[in-house]
C-alpha cells in the first residue's frame, strides 16, 4: 500500500469519500444514508479509486456534479440548523466514518466501499449525524464496539 504523509493512500481516499458524503448531505439536507444510496456502490467505488483526482478539484464543483448526476433531491434533515453547540466540519465527520470503516475492514476482512455502505445505513450513522449528542466525539474503539454490539455502550 502506498503511503501519503502519515497514512496509507487508501485511508486518505476513504477519508475524502466520507467527507464528500458529509458535505453533500449538509448541502442537500439529507441523512447520510440517503446520499450514499443515491450515489450507489458503483459510483462510490469510482470516487474512491479516483479520490486523489477529485480531492484536487473544488469540492463545491465535485458536489454539484454528483448531486446532478445522481439526482439527489433536497431533503428536510438539517442537523446544522438543529445543532445547539459547535458544529464539526465535514472533514471532522469524514474522519469519524473513515476510522470506523477501516476498523471494520481490518478486523473483519471486509472491502471498503461495501463496508462504507453498510455503516452509513446502520443505526450508528443516525447517532453520528446528531450533533447535539457527543457520539461523534467518542474514541474510534468505542464506536467500533458499539457498532458490533448494535447499541451505544
Amino acid at each position: 500500500m502506498t503511503m501519503i504523509g502519515r497514512e496509507k493512500k487508501e485511508y486518505n481516499d476513504l477519508f475524502f469519500v466520507c467527507s464528500l458524503i458529509e458535505y453533500i448531505s449538509r448541502k442537500t439536507k439529507n441523512h447520510r444514508n440517503v446520499v450514499v444510496n443515491a450515489i450507489g456502490k458503483k459510483k462510490l467505488q469510482h470516487i474512491y479509486e479516483l479520490a486523489d483526482v477529485y480531492h484536487s478539484e473544488n469540492i463545491d464543483k465535485v458536489t454539484d456534479e454528483l448531486i446532478d448526476a445522481c439526482d439527489i433531491e433536497t431533503g428536510m434533515f438539517d442537523n446544522i440548523a438543529a445543532a445547539k453547540y459547535a458544529i464539526p466540519t465535514h472533514w471532522d465527520i469524514g474522519k469519524v466514518y473513515k476510522r470506523l470503516i477501516i476498523e471494520l475492514c481490518s478486523k473483519q476482512d471486509k472491502k471498503p466501499i461495501e463496508t462504507l455502505i453498510e455503516v452509513y445505513n446502520s443505526w450508528l450513522s443516525r447517532g453520528i449525524e446528531n450533533f447535539n449528542s457527543s457520539l461523534y466525539f467518542e474514541n474510534p474503539d468505542y464506536l467500533y464496539q458499539s457498532y458490533l454490539k448494535g447499541e451505544v455502550l
